[in-house]
């Protein structure tokens, strides 16, 4: 067999797997979004994987063959969310370039209270829901608890960044500084402050970024 011959039977094969994997892709995207959407209408508790499935247009052992249960639709609507429509990178790898780029310690804080206003604006619907969640579903509450010791532990990597960029004079370790972000960039404060108290966004994001400099620097 030659190589010409060898390479044109492997090559459709290779078409065939790629195709299937953009199909698995388009489709779990899509059953994500009309999941997202069907969350913020009717709340967790009335929202059912048969109505995802239905909504959808495909079967339901599809829902759980792309994604999972209800649980692991909501850990998804809220990845997609905070990731941003149509974006290719993970939440992980954009605060890593930003945090990258930032040249010193006002520009560090300028990012971190940016993303907290982005963040926020786009995940709070789908954050209220998995509150409410929380309240009855264990499978939700481990969600909930998860993603926000996640959330401390990624911020051990901001901590790090202000330190290399002249902040945590006061001998904070990385440890405090990472419970600093985490608290005052917390959901529940952009609810409490920008839902319920009223604040515009603006005003909050001038909070963030006095009260994030007076805790880290």
């Amino acid at each position: 067999m030659t190589a010409s011959s060898s390479a044109a039977r492997v090559a459709p094969a290779a078409r065939r797997v790629s195709r299937r994997a953009v199909q698995a892709a388009d489709t779990r995207a899509l059953i994500v979004s009309v999941a997202s959407g069907l969350f913020a209408e009717q709340g967790y508790m009335p929202t059912t994987i048969e109505a995802v499935a239905s909504a959808s247009g495909v079967a339901l052992q599809t829902v759980y063959n792309s994604v999972g249960n209800k649980a692991a639709l909501l850990s998804a609507v809220l990845d997609a969310e905070a990731s941003g429509p149509g974006s290719p990178a993970t939440v992980l790898e954009t605060m890593q370039r930003r945090t990258e780029e930032a040249a010193d310690f006002d520009a560090l804080i300028a990012v971190l209270a940016d993303w907290f206003v982005e963040v926020h604006q786009r995940t709070g619907p789908v954050m209220r829901v998995i509150a409410q969640a929380a309240a009855v579903d264990p499978a939700a509450e481990k969600l909930q608890t998860g993603r926000a010791l996640q959330r401390l532990e990624r911020y051990g990597e901001a901590a790090a960044a202000v330190r290399s960029r002249g902040g945590l004079q006061s001998g904070m370790s990385d440890a405090d500084a990472a419970a600093a972000i985490w608290s005052l960039g917390h959901p529940q404060a952009y609810r409490s402050l920008v839902g319920d108290a009223g604040w515009s966004v603006k005003a909050y994001r001038s909070w963030l970024v006095r009260s994030l400099a007076a805790a880290l620097a």
